[in-house]
This record gives structure tokens, sequence and C-alpha cells, in this order.
């Protein structure tokens, strides 16, 4: 996906133009999902992204920012865990690596040479390798 100069700087209401309704109450995950697609993807958190790859809200915008912390640290924690992002990253449906074949790439090369370590946290990987088996070979 070719994104705008400045997208960093927008918010995902902005970027998907979709503006979701205020839920008047809900659970804490609830209302922090519908609060983090008000604020501008430059100010996303390792936790930030974590909560919200983890419901597969925007990801065509969140992914990029995810590879790139994860460049940095392929464990990194956002309020959990170690590797809560990953792990999340990792959990993404079939469908959004089989459009998304970029991306896909970057997070195998991430993760290529560090499945053993990836395996011993218990990190799932069935569903990005269903994706090595049945997107791009």
């Amino acid at each position: 996906m070719k994104f705008e100069i400045n997208w960093r700087k927008r918010t995902l209401e902005d970027l998907e133009n979709n503006i979701w309704s205020n839920p008047m109450e809900g659970s804490y995950l609830v209302t922090r999902c519908y609060q983090l697609r008000k604020v501008s993807l430059e100010s996303f958190t390792t936790e930030d992204l974590r909560i919200m790859i983890g419901q597969q809200i925007g990801l065509d915008y969140l992914i990029p920012l995810a590879i790139e912390v994860l460049e940095t640290d392929l464990f990194i924690e956002g309020d959990f865990f170690k590797g809560d992002l990953l792990k999340n990253v990792l959990d993404i449906e079939t469908e959004f690596w089989n459009s998304n074949e970029d991306y896909f790439i970057s997070i195998e090369k991430l993760i290529s040479e560090r499945r053993n370590e990836i395996s011993a946290e218990k990190f799932e990987t069935i569903k990005f390798d269903n994706c090595i088996r049945s997107c791009y070979r």
C-alpha cells in the first residue's frame, strides 16, 4: 500500500475515512480501541499497537509500524509479557497476509532465524505458517 507523506501524523479514523460511534458503555478494550482510533499514529506506543493489532483493527496502517518496532526488538513487551506484540502479529488472520505480501515477507525475514526462540515462548505461528504454505509458495 502506498501512503501519503504525512500518514503517521493522521489517525485511523482519518486514514480509513471511518468514524466509529462512541460506545456508551463497554469493556476497557472496546473503549480503548475507540479512543485509539482518534490518536495520531506517530503517538502509538507498543501497547497501543498490541491492542489494536490484537483486535485486527487498522492493520494496513499499523503493521508497518509494528514491523519497525519488531526490527528493533523482536520480543518487545507491551503491558503484558515479553513478545506480546509479536504474538499478536503472528495471530493475524491468514487473509490479511494473503493481501499484503510485502508485510508478510518482512515478518518472515524477522522471524526466520529466531523460530526456536519463538517456539520457546510458546507463541503459536499456525496462522502465519499457513500463509507460508499457501500464500506465496
